[in-house]
C-alpha cells in the first residue's frame, strides 16, 4: 500500500466517544508527506485513571481544546480519498464512528485496514503490540500513547507489511 492515512485515537475514558486526541499521518508515493495532531475535548467530558495514566492525558489538557466536529473539519481534506490504517482498527474504527453518531455527521464509510491484523499474517507469534511491531519493521516508537506517535508508528508498519 503506498497511498493511505494512518489515524491514531486516545480516549479520556471507556466511552468510544470520549476522544480526546487524535493523530493523523498522510503517505503518498510510500512516504510520509503530511500529519496532523490536535487534543479534542472529550464527550463524555471526564476522565479515568486508566486512560490518563497510558496517554498522560487529563482535563486540564483538553478542556479549552476543540470538539471533534471542528478538528475534523481540518482532517478532511488531509484524507479525501485515500483508505485509513490503524493499528488495532477495531478500536479507531469504532472511536471514529461513534463521535461521528454522536455529533449527528454522517459517516463516510472509509475503508480501514488493520496493521495489527496484518501482524499477525506476517508474524503469528509473540506480542503484537505497537511499539514490538514497529520495531520488527525498523521504527523507534519514542512517545508511545501520543496520538500522533502511534500514527508514524503505524504508518511505519503499514509500508512494511501491508
Amino acid at each position: 500500500m503506498k497511498d493511505f492515512a494512518a489515524i491514531d485515537f486516545e480516549t479520556a475514558n471507556f466511552e468510544r466517544t470520549s476522544v480526546c486526541a487524535v493523530g493523523v499521518v498522510i503517505v503518498k508515493n510510500g512516504e510520509m508527506v503530511d500529519s496532523f495532531y490536535s487534543l479534542i475535548h472529550p464527550e463524555p467530558d471526564y476522565y479515568n485513571w486508566r486512560c490518563s495514566s497510558v496517554n498522560g492525558l487529563c482535563q486540564e489538557d483538553t478542556e479549552d481544546a476543540p470538539i471533534f466536529p471542528d478538528v475534523w473539519k481540518q482532517i478532511e481534506p488531509k484524507i479525501a480519498g485515500l483508505p485509513l490504517v490503524a493499528h488495532n482498527k477495531a478500536f479507531d474504527e469504532n472511536c471514529l464512528k461513534a463521535v461521528f453518531r454522536m455529533y449527528g455527521m454522517d459517516y463516510p464509510d472509509y475503508p480501514f485496514y488493520c496493521t495489527l491484523i496484518a501482524s499477525r499474517r506476517v508474524w503469528p507469534g509473540g506480542h503484537h503490540n505497537l511499539d514490538i511491531i514497529a520495531a520488527r519493521c525498523g521504527y523507534d516508537l519514542k512517545n508511545h500513547h501520543h496520538a500522533l506517535a502511534d500514527a508514524e508508528a503505524c504508518a511505519a508498519i503499514a509500508l512494511e507489511i501491508l
